[in-house]
């Protein structure tokens, strides 16, 4: 089942090292049994200094983003990037063999869909596989809101498509629509063999860094409304469309999860202003201290009422643990501007992907 034979379930708060072992939502939304076999709770667990990574030089990936390149663009700091997940219990995550990844993807055409924390993700992605093969001839190019870094030698297309909300944009005579019921952008992912998909960032952006007038849904419109419920709305939206256009033989879907910012440092027990500003070191706390991100639930509630079995890589906690991880003031804005919402590379998204490396690649060897 799926591009990697992947079984009837969904990757929520478990993933095994040997087999992906936990479901969500499967079987018109009932939740199943977990097989409990030689697991662990993979989401769950502390970072610890690991001297052997990060896993790859940036100064290798020429193709890296300059607002994710926190070493290029002048920060000094380097033990952040000397961290490694340590899932809880007695077992540890893989390490990332991007030569094994490429070789498993051959033929086929992974794509991220989402917002700038897709991005994020992407070129993550592109530079472990990259600078783990730094023989294979790449190409990336760039139209529109699609990017492509391929392997022509080996068939493999990772591909990012910027779609922050999922849903449809639409412009009318009366202003900018956001259409709740309204997908159209599907087009452009069917028939793609991986699928990794995200959206919340740009939900919570209003005034000028709102890019719609109103809202709609069906025939009725609204000036705006409460950003989780039309969240919520939005990700039904693209559940139908999965549950009813995908076949799960042939195409695999992951949810990246919530990753969390660090604007607010109250959250963790801080002057609230100090935000991501020379953290240094992540959390060591058990729990983060601030309540659960309300657009978490959201997810969890929609996959488990999907008939298909979307994989959720549930990122948020660990990533919740990364005060130290962002650009800082050494994003795109510099020291005009804080950046603690995206992700230092090398940094805390390579994480996310050797859990997505992971779960591909557990089903069929």
């Amino acid at each position: 089942m799926g591009v990697f034979g992947g079984a009837m379930f969904v990757v929520i708060s478990l993933l095994v090292i040997d087999q992906v072992v936990a479901t969500l939502g499967h079987a018109k939304g009932k939740r199943e049994e977990t097989v409990d076999t030689g697991s662990c709770d993979a989401f769950t667990g502390t970072w610890v200094h690991d001297g052997s990574y990060p896993l790859y030089d940036p100064s290798q990936c020429p193709f890296l983003e300059k607002q994710f390149d926190c070493l290029e663009n002048g920060r000094l700091d380097k033990g952040y990037l000397e961290y490694r997940w340590k899932p809880a219990g007695d077992c540890d995550l893989p390490r990332f063999n991007g030569r094994h990844f490429l070789s498993r993807l051959r033929g086929k055409r992974l794509m991220f869909v989402g917002d700038s924390l897709s991005l994020n993700q992407w070129q993550s992605l592109a530079c472990m596989v990259h600078t783990a093969v730094p023989e294979a001839k790449y190409t990336l190019t760039r139209v529109a809101g699609l990017s492509n870094f391929s392997f022509p030698e080996h068939g493999v297309q990772l591909l990012f498509f910027r779609d922050p909300f999922l849903v449809d944009i639409v412009s009318t005579s009366t202003g900018r629509a956001l259409r709740l019921d309204s997908l159209q952008s599907a087009e452009i992912w069917e028939g793609v063999d991986v699928l990794i998909f995200n959206s919340w960032h740009w939900w919570l952006h209003v005034g000028r860094k709102q890019p719609w007038d109103y809202i709609q849904e069906g025939d009725k419109t609204y000036k705006d409304m409460d950003r989780l419920v039309a969240y919520k709305k939005a990700l039904n939206t693209w559940a139908k469309w999965v549950d009813s256009s995908v076949d799960p033989s042939k195409t695999t879907i992951f949810y990246q999860g919530i990753s969390p910012d660090h604007v607010n440092a109250s959250d963790w027990g801080e002057p609230k202003d100090n935000a991501c500003l020379n953290q240094t070191r992540p959390l060591a706390v058990s729990r983060y201290p601030a309540s659960p991100n309300p657009a978490e639930l959201v997810v969890e509630k929609v996959i488990r009422s999907m008939t298909y079995p979307v994989r959720l890589l549930n990122i948020t906690y660990l990533s919740q643990l990364r005060i130290d991880g962002h650009p800082s003031m050494y994003g795109l804005g510099r020291q005009r501007m804080l950046d603690c919402s995206h992700w230092c590379l090398p940094g805390v998204p390579d994480t996310w992907n050797v859990f997505l490396y992971q779960s591909l690649v557990a089903h069929s060897f």
